[in-house]
């Protein structure tokens, strides 16, 4: 059986994982319609940290297994969401025009304000998940990597593109994610957050409401700082996401 070459181009997207090669060019709209398995993907790199995080446990202090747990999902993703946080806080912080902002994401260097945002976000998911017992942060992992997945989805159907499309590190057409595609992917975020939710149904609900508000105030900084999102922005979205939900789970199960 064929596996579908959406799911594959969200593997490629998301991971270092090998993947078959692909026939032909993908579609223009190869990302929004890839969109309805980031969760799912997700989902798997919060299994791998889960797995991690739960062996620790049982060998180091929960602070280690939390450092090793964050840096699997580093390991796996090549660090693609938190470059995209420090571009963007670099870019918000040190730009005074939505030109030299846009300029400042292309830069692959790094500034103070994203090295500071990158440390700090780093710290604050490997604290809070540090508070948690084993297998609630277990479930939290899962989670997280699920939901915060599908939070750009959201993103690109509310705003438009604001970059480059000449310059795009990975070069896909703007287009919306289908409504078909946002229940699956949603479906895909429910099953994925019940585990946690039945250890503490109150922190899975903090948890969403707490990351998706982090979520929403930086995609509305965005559409100040730049008139809309780009690739690094929708990293930086998927970042925040995380660090909120699980400050809301901490602030719970702590």
């Amino acid at each position: 059986m064929t596996p579908d070459p959406h799911l594959l181009n969200a593997i490629r997207f998301l991971t270092v994982l090998p993947t078959p090669h692909a026939d032909g060019a993908p579609a223009p709209d190869w990302l929004a319609r890839a969109m309805k398995y980031f969760p799912l993907v997700g989902a798997g790199i919060g299994l791998a940290c889960a797995v991690v995080y739960v062996v620790a446990c049982h060998v180091w202090s929960p602070s280690i297994a939390a450092l090793l747990a964050v840096t699997t999902s580093i390991v796996l993703t090549s660090a693609l969401h938190e470059d995209g946080l420090a571009d963007t806080v670099d870019a918000f912080g040190g730009g005074w025009t939505i030109e030299k902002r846009l300029a400042i994401m292309k830069d692959s260097r790094i500034g103070t304000y994203g090295a500071l945002a990158l440390g700090l976000g780093c710290a604050l998911r490997i604290a809070a998940l540090a508070t948690l017992p084993p297998w609630a942060g277990a479930t939290a992992l899962i989670a997280v990597h699920a939901a915060a997945r599908a939070i750009p989805a959201f993103v690109m159907n509310r705003l438009a593109y604001a970059g480059d499309t000449a310059a795009m590190k990975v070069r896909y057409a703007e287009a919306p994610v289908p409504r078909d595609d946002i229940i699956f992917l949603l479906v895909i975020v429910a099953l994925a957050v019940i585990p946690l939710a039945l250890i503490s149904f109150r922190s899975a609900v903090l948890g969403l409401v707490l990351g998706a508000l982090l979520g929403a105030l930086l995609a509305r900084w965005a559409r100040r700082m730049i008139g809309g999102y780009t690739g690094d922005v929708l990293g930086a979205i998927e970042q925040v996401f995380e660090i909120g939900f699980l400050l809301g789970v901490a602030a719970v199960l702590r």
